[in-house]
């Protein structure tokens, strides 16, 4: 395969690992040490890890003490709503409340029983029911409750508002807040704390660093009550194992790379999407742009042309050189309905066409031209075909 002859643009499936990353993994490999060593060589691998700590925390608003590395966000997710999570002056959370469009690691990586679990509507664009979110709070007094709402969808890019999500929670009193970030650290501004978040969990390869490396953030006087996973005490005693440090310092690197770039990056990429959503509105007006009107991630478009599947436009997308996806990337490479857009109250004829551009830091506008034009043929001979059809 050319890569020179191929416009990549499944960023929200993995955003390829950046030459500056790759140089800080292949340092961290030439380390010797492990990072729980006292010799020389150990102290060298802790420095790396506490660097890379404190560029991650930096990243999300927090404090190196409060980010614990993990293998991806599925696992940190997991050990958020499958473990104890506890917040000083209030009990375990008994029951879970999850928005409809949730990531599957968090609506279906958690520890309670279905009779305890809400899961809360979204409206056609795709954000959360505020209304319904404040009555069932409400009806849930005396509980303890854990609110679980991505920061932004995988599939859409729709960017949910989690600061008043945050704010109902507090009216409420014994309820904690945790977000599957993993979507939006590195293309939105975040910050933990001026959020109110009690937890944040992440993926590094969705922000350049490398595949198999994640964290998890908890607030001040948020804690879980065990390990998550046993062993030699790495990570503050909650994640026993050797760490990953090369996987490590490559996010480190990333995170630093994508925090001083974010302001400017997020308006070219938005410059990226917008033209592209203008082009194709333009020349095929019957697409249907998923999250429309909603806040969406600067990099995604999310559309359907009515009468096409998506199984069809990947295949003839892919040999025309342009690498892109319909919907999430955690479906062992199937195409199937999304459960996102069911929720969104998309038909399923229109569910069953939808496809997902997301572009990301090697993204130019010959990619968006080369992607219009390849679609645009798509749509034509789709047009065609009904013609010969009728």
């Amino acid at each position: 395969m050319n890569s020179a002859m191929r416009s990549y643009l499944d960023h929200n499936a993995t955003s390829p690992v950046r030459p500056e990353v790759a140089v800080a993994v292949a340092r961290a490999l030439e380390l010797p040490g492990n990072p729980s060593s006292i010799h020389a060589e150990g102290r060298a691998a802790r420095h790396a890890l506490q660097t890379a700590r404190a560029q991650l925390a930096a990243l999300v608003g927090a404090r190196p003490e409060q980010v614990t590395f993990t293998s991806g966000g599925t696992e940190a997710a997991n050990a958020v709503l499958s473990g104890a999570l506890r917040k000083a002056g209030l009990p375990a959370p008994t029951r879970l409340m999850i928005s409809a469009t949730e990531h599957p690691c968090v609506a279906a990586g958690h520890r309670f029983a279905a009779e305890t679990i809400e899961v809360l509507p979204v409206d056609g664009a795709g954000l959360l029911r505020l209304d319904v979110l404040a009555a069932r709070l409400d009806a849930c007094r005396g509980e303890s409750v854990l609110v679980s709402v991505h920061a932004a969808n995988n599939e859409t890019g729709v960017v949910q508002p989690l600061a008043e999500i945050v704010r109902l929670a507090r009216a409420h009193g014994s309820t904690l807040v945790h977000s599957d970030a993993v979507q939006a650290v590195g293309k939105i501004p975040l910050d933990v704390a001026a959020l109110g978040l009690d937890a944040l969990t992440l993926s590094g390869h969705k922000f350049t660093a490398p595949k198999g490396v994640g964290a998890l953030v908890l607030a001040d006087g948020v804690s879980l009550e065990a390990a998550f996973l046993r062993g030699g005490g790495q990570e503050a005693r909650l994640r026993g194992g050797t760490e990953n440090l090369p996987g490590i310092v490559g996010m480190g690197e990333a995170a630093a790379i994508a925090r001083a770039a974010l302001d400017g990056e997020a308006a070219r990429l938005a410059g990226l999407r917008d033209a592209l959503e203008a082009r194709l509105r333009a020349r095929v007006p019957d697409i249907v742009v998923f999250g429309e009107g909603a806040p969406r991630l600067p990099n995604t478009l999310s559309f359907a042309l009515p009468g096409l599947e998506a199984a069809t436009a990947l295949i003839a997308l892919d040999l025309a050189g342009l690498s892109v996806s319909s919907g999430s990337a955690c479906a062992s490479g199937k195409v199937a309905r999304s459960p996102v857009l069911a929720a969104m109250g998309v038909s399923p004829a229109l569910a069953a066409g939808a496809l997902r551009v997301s572009f990301g830091w090697n993204s130019r506008p010959e990619d968006l031209e080369r992607f219009a034009a390849g679609f645009e043929r798509v749509a034509s001979s789709l047009y065609q075909r009904r013609g010969q059809a009728a």
